[in-house]
């Protein structure tokens, strides 16, 4: 029997993989869960295993690039094994024997190791981390758990993350969901004396991982189910609105979700959503520690800061008319979209540097700058609002910031944020406008003094020449901290910003192109 080995969904917004290197050759026989290969998606690098042993045929070369449900190889499982190669399993060899034999119940399995009692406890997951809460227990008390195995899912102020078993053995849980509980404390117990369960079988040893494990971990609890195709912000509205993602007819390539198609969802509950909506039912929720964190942060704004905002207007003609003609080339040399966000962070890092104080902060009665941009872009999570930072985004060209404003969006869809990634920043950006925003307020993210908001883009008649025409406009806000910056220096940022968007060629050499040039 010949069986197709396809390429796996290995993440929501990944369509297509790269094939980086055959670890088997074309006639190879394989075994059960044997690597053949490594693939690579834009943000991860995964192992492709097989299905059943057999003769191994490889259909793509490596280098070659493959969508999702791609095959990549097949293998005949009909094949004989050469002589000397190991058996796949002692098991099978064994069963049609046993088939006609009479049914007894077989005795419990040896303990796997016999380390009595084991405490598993918090563990460190960050060094300004000092609690978490139990989420969700995965197994039971009394269920018996592999090593490794997850057993319960837990969350910090910023992220969350699994607990594992760190013996084989039968679980004893001691914090209930809900918990609040300190680094180090115990969750729950395992006793590793105790005898496999009769029927459970024992795991094989060094088995190779599943093909998507490094992107397709368990899925967080708010997230939505992997058959559901949804764009991110979709997916992040999804998540936030609690909506049914089976309820929403999706209007993109493939059924797929898009933002229209949910905030349509919601403004026709009776149709969208479904009957639960006409109820008077209430339920509380207890808040996260992430909800938390970010519930204080914001009120500490508002009373710590002298918080005003200016706003302005770009004309986003010129920008989209160099994205609809170079979108195809700038995606085929860097291998990403060319978006809003890396003119909008170039723009932002030019205008840093011509006025620093917007680039700084109060420490007590200090005023610190920087001489570098460190970039903090917010982003809707499915857990809730996270500002990953671009590290010295003044460095970085075009295709550079696109790529990290993907990588770290991806993270945070899969709340795989490190600390190191949300912590530090001297200035944010803040997109409404991906959720239908024409015009806000931004909080100032402290200790920062400035944050930047754009907004949805709208075409609107402006006076241009004397002439009434129709132009692409957004709305952008600057909050900032009166203490530090004052009123001057807020509106010539924002006039800066707005002159820089409205005429890109300068974001790639500065405000003064003619200068630059000359200098080169």
């Amino acid at each position: 029997m010949i069986i197709e080995i396809k390429v796996p969904t290995v993440g929501e917004s990944i369509s297509e993989v790269t094939i980086a290197k055959w670890l088997k050759k074309d006639g190879d026989y394989v075994q059960q869960d044997e690597i053949l290969c490594e693939m690579e998606s834009e943000k991860a690098t995964f192992e492709l295993n097989a299905e059943k042993p057999g003769v191994l045929k490889i259909l793509a070369e490596e280098g070659a690039t493959l969508n999702i449900g791609d095959v990549a190889c097949t293998i005949d499982t009909d094949a004989a094994a050469p002589a000397g190669a190991p058996a796949a399993s002692a098991a099978p060899a064994a069963a049609p024997a046993a088939e006609n034999a009479p049914q007894a119940e077989a005795p419990p399995a040896a303990p796997a190791v016999n380390k009595g009692t084991i405490d598993i406890k918090v563990p460190t997951i960050g060094e300004s981390i000092s609690e978490v809460t139990l989420v969700k227990w995965l197994k039971q008390t009394g269920d018996y758990v592999e090593r490794d195995e997850v057993v319960a899912e837990m969350e910090s102020e910023k992220a969350s993350f699994e607990l594992p078993a760190e013996e084989a053995g039968v679980l004893k849980t001691l914090a209930k969901e809900g918990d609040t509980l300190n680094i180090g404390d115990v969750a729950c117990q395992i006793d590793t004396a105790a005898p496999r369960p009769a029927g459970k079988a024992q795991p094989a040893p060094q088995q190779a991982a599943p093909a998507a494990k490094p992107v397709t971990q368990q899925a967080p609890v708010t997230s939505i189910p992997n058959d559901v195709k949804a764009t991110p912000v979709a997916a992040a509205v999804i998540a936030d609105k609690k909506v049914d993602p089976a309820s929403i007819k999706g209007s993109g390539a493939h059924g797929k979700i898009m933002k229209d198609d949910v905030f349509s969802a919601l403004s026709n509950p009776g149709v969208a959503i479904g009957q639960e909506l006409f109820t008077r039912n209430e339920r509380r929720e207890k808040m996260s520690n992430l909800r938390k964190t970010v519930s204080r942060r914001l009120v500490e704004a508002k009373n710590t800061t002298a918080m005003l905002t200016t706003f302005n207007e770009v004309d986003m003609t010129n920008i989209m008319a160099i994205r609809s003609k170079y979108k195809e080339t700038f995606k085929t040399a860097h291998g990403v979209n060319l978006g809003f966000m890396s003119f909008f962070t170039k723009a932002v890092c030019f205008a840093l540097q011509e006025f620093p104080a917007v680039n700084a902060y109060i420490d007590g009665e200090e005023l610190v700058y920087h001489d570098f941009c460190d970039i903090s872009i917010a982003v809707s999570a499915p857990k809730g609002l996270v500002v990953p930072v671009i590290r010295n985004a003044e460095s970085l060209g075009m295709a550079d910031i696109e790529k990290k404003v993907v990588e770290l969006a991806t993270k945070a869809r899969d709340n795989k944020l490190s600390m190191d990634e949300m912590t530090g920043g001297t200035f944010t950006i803040t997109n409404g406008g991906v959720f239908g925003s024409l015009m806000s307020t931004p909080i100032i993210n402290i200790p920062q003094s400035a944050i930047l908001g754009m907004h949805k883009i709208q075409e609107r008649p402006m006076a241009v020449n004397g002439q009434v025409v129709i132009r692409p406009m957004m709305y952008v806000a600057l909050s900032y901290d009166h203490r530090i910056i004052d009123g001057r220096e807020s509106v010539s940022f924002l006039v800066r910003v707005k002159d820089m968007l409205e005429n890109p060629e300068q974001l790639l050499f500065g405000k003064d192109p003619v200068k630059a040039l000359l200098k080169v």
